[in-house]
């Protein structure tokens, strides 16, 4: 049995891909294989087609069901250790970090501070500029 790649131009006969489980039926005139050019094709004379067919099938038939219990068996796994996770989130979300109390706001600063705050020298420029561009507009305002 001579071996082939994918795109190959080859003569007429029938391929089988033992990685995809495809076999490919070549026209008498010849053609191009369908495969990507990675892809492995054996040249299979037409009487064994008739055991590889077949036995492709039974292994389809006996492996999807248990292909279906092992994915089945999964999700349960999946769904108990998810369980045990999520439940784990959700008591790290009740616990309040530090000293913050859930659905308080810490953004005004503490009790007292709110006369205390004292301006920056690049706060003082901006505020000092802000109040030469309202005398400006001021101005151009008078203007019209």
């Amino acid at each position: 049995m001579a071996k082939y790649a994918g795109g190959m131009l080859v003569s007429d006969g029938y391929y089988w891909n033992p990685r995809n489980w495809e076999v490919e039926v070549v026209p008498p005139e010849g053609g191009r294989l369908q495969g990507k050019a990675g892809a492995k094709y054996v040249k299979l004379p037409f009487p064994l087609l008739f055991v590889v067919v077949p036995l492709l099938g039974a292994l389809f038939l006996i492996f999807l069901p248990l292909i279906g219990f092992a994915l089945f068996g999964y999700a349960i796994v999946k769904k108990v250790t998810g369980g045990v996770k999520q439940s784990a989130a959700e008591l790290a979300s009740t616990v309040a970090p530090g000293g913050f109390a859930t659905g308080e706001a810490h953004f005004t600063g503490k009790p007292g501070e709110e006369g205390e705050k004292k301006e920056t020298g690049a706060e003082a420029g901006a505020q000092e500029e802000i109040e030469r561009l309202a005398k400006e507009i001021e101005e151009r305002k008078a203007k019209k």
